[in-house]
């Protein structure tokens, strides 16, 4: 289940809740008990073995055209 970050407008408090991707829009209370609330923007890291890894060599291109 995907974790989503809110801040909240009252208290400025930060906090994450676990919850189904139906519900991300749904409101969320702060642990303070206060209702203006705002999900965050965050970003995901992506890592594990299907990453392609990195090209040997060097350089921008790795290493056979440039300069």
């Amino acid at each position: 289940m995907p974790t989503y970050a809110y801040r909240c407008r009252d208290c400025t408090e930060t906090f994450e809740l676990q919850r189904p991707m139906a519900e991300s829009s749904a409101p969320a209370p702060c642990p303070e008990g206060h209702a203006d609330t705002v999900k965050l923007l965050t970003t995901v890291a992506l890592t594990g073995s299907a990453a392609a890894p990195a090209p040997a060599g060097g350089g921008c291109c790795g290493g056979g055209c440039c300069g």
